[in-house]
């Protein structure tokens, strides 16, 4: 498992830069939210992710760690039930482009517009 050695929050709280191997990975917060680890997003099973919208706006107002495995986020719209682990951030961090591109597609699949900003 890959240890972040930094972890730090632009003075916005719109990106989370995440540093493995001395590799910085500039994450958004909307970014992040979409691909919150918790069952509210992936649900309970294959096949039962829950499509998240509208968190364009969305900040990350507080990173508490928990254990030395992982972090827990809190989003501006509530949202704090998922369990960032390092091995999911960096999976998610070095996989960003295709999972953003995959996430734009489910969105207009689903008839919702992304406002860029």
């Amino acid at each position: 498992m890959k240890t972040p050695t930094n972890i730090t929050l632009n003075k916005t709280k719109t990106i989370l830069t995440i540093t493995f191997d001395g590799v910085e990975y500039p994450l958004s917060s909307e970014y992040l939210r979409v691909h919150s680890p918790s069952a509210e997003v992936m649900g309970h099973g294959p096949g039962q992710e829950v499509l998240q919208i509208d968190k364009e706006g969305v900040t990350i107002k507080k990173i508490e760690p928990t254990g030395n495995y992982a972090v827990v986020l809190f989003f501006s719209d509530g949202h704090d039930s998922g369990i960032y682990s390092w091995s999911h951030l960096y999976n998610i961090a070095n996989n960003k482009d295709d999972l953003w591109d995959k996430y734009l597609q489910k969105l207009k699949d689903a008839g919702h517009s992304h406002s860029q900003h």
